[in-house]
């Protein structure tokens, strides 16, 4: 059984609760990622998703100097990066969620896990459940 550390990625990018959502959408495009952590005080307090400014910003009128705060997701759900492949993909399917924010027990961000990446795990079983939840239709 592989734990999430072997097929999550390390790739972690940040952005502050004060920053602007213009900087924040420039990071994602230059690191072609379709969300951020968001952190404060060395804590993760909330993510930032290519659908939060779509929907909370930009179909908002928002300006982009809007701070990062006014409209990233709160209450992160997260896994811990000893978890098996197969708790973390039958959390994110109870949650459908199709992406998790990895932590070690001391509770710091150290990656993220995505649905591909559980597809590519060696885990079909895992696998077909995250997907049956998350990609088919309701």
């Amino acid at each position: 059984m592989k734990s999430i550390s072997d097929v999550m990625t390390d790739d972690v990018y940040l952005v502050t609760p004060e920053q602007t959502i213009a900087e924040a959408a420039l990071l994602m495009r230059d690191k072609d990622v379709g969300s951020v952590a968001v952190h404060e005080d060395d804590k993760l307090v909330g993510m930032l998703t290519d659908r939060d400014l779509a929907v909370r910003a930009v179909a908002e009128g928002l300006d982009p100097g809007t701070a990062v705060r006014e409209v990233m997701s709160r209450g992160v759900k997260y896994c811990f990066d000893d978890q098996d492949v197969d708790e973390v993909a039958a959390n994110m399917a109870d949650l459908e969620v199709r992406r998790l924010p990895v932590v070690n027990r001391e509770k710091r961000l150290v990656g993220f896990v995505a649905l591909s990446n559980v597809a590519f795990a060696g885990e079909p079983a895992s696998a077909q459940v995250l997907l049956n939840s998350v990609a088919s239709p309701h």
